[in-house]
């Protein structure tokens, strides 16, 4: 499990507040906070109507932008892993693909601003903002250029399958958490074999949406991850597109087992054939998100 924005790092000098990180995050929270559970066999209906498969999906690269916002209760009991798998990569794909597409439209917009020799007040409200978001004490531009990115589709997904066993796990169905981040201020539910002394707990969210935006924000600031970061800025200044087997070696402070945890993300990226997605684009398609770094 991932230790969240707000634990005491040693090795910063500066302690950033949680509520300017993740304002946003506790916005999203907020907006949804009496959220229908759907079933699974209504879930299945509705993809099966609105067309959407992971082999369409495979061919074609489009997604249907099915946002729901609760895993459905149901999904321990599909007994075919086959269809269970398939069945939560369905789900999740959207919600990753929209977090990722936020972050596509902000980077286009700091590109803008970085391009340009005066900006206006607007422009720096808005850098402002987003030092704030991402943890820039400093107000560094090229700290935020490589904070400020996305996180491969099939990484994101073989985490969130890691975490929750395929969104069975009890963090999942009651507090929607994809990514088994922790925290020891904000709201969350009580590991229920924590040893004593321990006072974590796991982050709780009122909607998916707000735990894939957090898991990506985590990644993008905490320290734990610099050498991810760093690795996948190599890989934008050379031009080359994000490996998330590569990328996946830098996550090895994500859990206790360490490398362990990492072989175990790559043989679920490669058994699922998760980096099929990752250059899947979410419908409505847009020619802007097409063209974004």
């Amino acid at each position: 499990m991932a230790y969240t924005l707000n634990k005491k790092d040693k090795n910063e000098n500066k302690i950033l507040k949680e509520e300017d990180m993740l304002f946003d995050i506790f916005s999203l929270n907020n907006l949804e906070s009496d959220s229908v559970r759907l079933s699974a066999s209504t879930i299945i209906e509705l993809f099966e109507d609105t067309g959407y498969n992971l082999n369409d999906v495979r061919k074609n690269k489009l997604v249907k932008p099915v946002a729901l916002t609760l895993l459905p209760q149901e999904i321990k009991m599909i007994e075919s892993v086959k269809k269970r798998k398939e069945f939560f990569i369905q789900i999740i794909l959207p919600l990753v693909i929209q977090e990722n597409n936020n972050i596509k439209l902000d980077r286009r917009t700091l590109f803008k601003i970085i391009n340009k020799s005066n900006n206006s007040n607007s422009e720096k409200q808005w850098l402002d903002k987003k030092y704030k978001q991402y943890g820039i004490k400093s107000k560094d531009l090229s700290t935020l250029k490589i904070r400020m990115d996305v996180i491969p589709v099939s990484l994101a997904i073989a985490q969130a399958a890691k975490e929750t066993g395929w969104g069975t796990s009890r963090f999942a169905q009651e507090g929607n958490a994809l990514f088994g981040q922790w925290t020891w201020s904000g709201e969350g539910l009580k590991p229920k074999n924590a040893e004593k002394g321990e006072d974590h707990k796991v982050m709780k969210f009122n909607i998916l949406q707000a735990s894939v935006r957090a898991y990506q924000r985590n990644l993008n600031t905490h320290s734990t991850y610099k050498a991810f970061r760093k690795a996948r800025a190599e890989f934008r200044d050379s031009n080359r597109l994000l490996d998330s087997m590569e990328l996946s070696k830098y996550l090895n402070k994500y859990a206790e087992t360490g490398n362990q945890y990492v072989e175990v993300l790559q043989k679920i990226i490669e058994q699922n054939k998760l980096q099929d997605f990752d250059d899947a684009k979410l419908l409505p398609s847009s020619v802007d998100l097409e063209s974004l770094i």
